[in-house]
C-alpha cells in the first residue's frame, strides 16, 4: 500500500510543468537608434514647453527656442517616417492583416502615435504665426491677419495644450495598462531598441529595422538639414 502511494505520487507531480509565460528565444531590432533618440529628445523639449510655459519669471526666449528644437525633431520625424528603419516608416504603422507577427504599433497605438504628432505639429503651428500682444509674435505672424494670428494664440493656450496633455495622458496610461496587466513591457525596447520574440516567429528576424553606422550617419544628416531649414526660416521670418 506505501509502495502504491509513493507511485501514485510520483505519477501527478511530473518532473516538468510547461511554463504559461511565453519562452523567448531571440529578439530582433524594433526602434533604431535614430528613432529613439527622437523619441526622448521630444519628450525632454515637451517637459521643457510646459515648464517654460508655466515657471515663475519670463522665461519666453526658452519657449521659443524648445519650440524651434520641437519642429526640428518633428520635421525629423516626417522625413525618418519615410526613409527609417522598417518599424519606424509610417506605411509599417498599421499591421498588416494576415501577418503572424507585428512588431511595430498595435492600430490604436499607432492612431495614438499620429494624433499625437498632428497635436504637436499644430502646437508648433499656431506658435510660430501666433502673437499674445505681451511678450511673443511669432516669426510667421507678419503674414497673417491679425485675427487669425490671435485665434491661433487662443489655441496655443487653450484647446491645442490641454489636447495635448490629454494624449499624453492617454499614452502613459497605455503604457501602464500594458506593462502590468498585459506583461509587455514597452519602455524597455524604446531604450535598448529590441524586441522579444516568442518561440516560432523567427521568420520576423527578417524585417528587423535597420540599423547601422551608415544608416545614423544619414539620420545625423537628415537632422542636420532640418535644424538649418528651422534656423534658415527663423532668422529670414525675423
Amino acid at each position: 500500500m506505501k509502495g502504491t502511494t509513493n507511485l501514485c505520487i510520483r505519477s501527478v507531480t511530473p518532473s516538468h510543468i510547461p511554463s504559461p509565460t511565453p519562452q523567448h528565444s531571440a529578439s530582433v531590432r524594433v526602434w533604431d537608434l535614430p528613432t529613439r533618440f527622437f523619441h526622448w529628445l521630444l519628450l525632454a523639449c515637451v517637459i521643457g514647453l510646459f515648464a517654460t510655459a508655466y515657471a515663475p519669471g519670463s522665461w519666453i526666449d526658452w519657449h521659443a527656442r524648445l519650440g524651434y528644437a520641437l519642429l526640428t525633431l518633428l520635421l525629423f520625424r516626417l522625413v525618418w517616417g519615410v526613409i527609417g528603419g522598417h518599424w519606424s516608416r509610417f506605411i509599417h504603422f498599421v499591421p498588416r492583416s494576415g501577418s503572424s507577427v507585428s512588431l511595430g504599433h498595435t492600430l490604436s497605438g499607432a492612431l495614438a502615435v499620429a494624433a499625437m504628432l498632428l497635436a504637436l505639429i499644430a502646437q508648433v503651428t499656431t506658435g510660430l504665426v501666433g502673437d499674445d500682444e505681451i511678450a511673443f509674435t511669432g516669426p510667421l505672424n507678419r503674414y497673417i491677419s491679425t485675427d487669425l494670428g490671435l485665434a491661433a494664440t487662443a489655441w496655443h493656450k487653450g484647446v491645442g495644450q490641454w489636447l495635448l496633455v490629454g494624449l499624453i495622458a492617454l499614452h502613459l496610461s497605455a503604457i501602464a495598462f500594458y506593462s502590468f496587466v498585459r506583461r509587455n513591457n514597452l519602455v524597455g525596447p524604446m531604450v535598448h531598441g529590441d524586441k522579444p520574440l516568442p518561440d516560432g516567429a523567427q521568420e520576423a528576424v527578417s524585417v528587423a529595422s535597420r540599423d547601422t553606422t551608415g544608416s545614423r550617419l544619414l539620420a545625423l544628416a537628415v537632422l542636420g538639414g532640418c535644424a538649418g531649414a528651422v534656423t534658415l526660416m527663423v532668422r529670414l521670418a525675423s
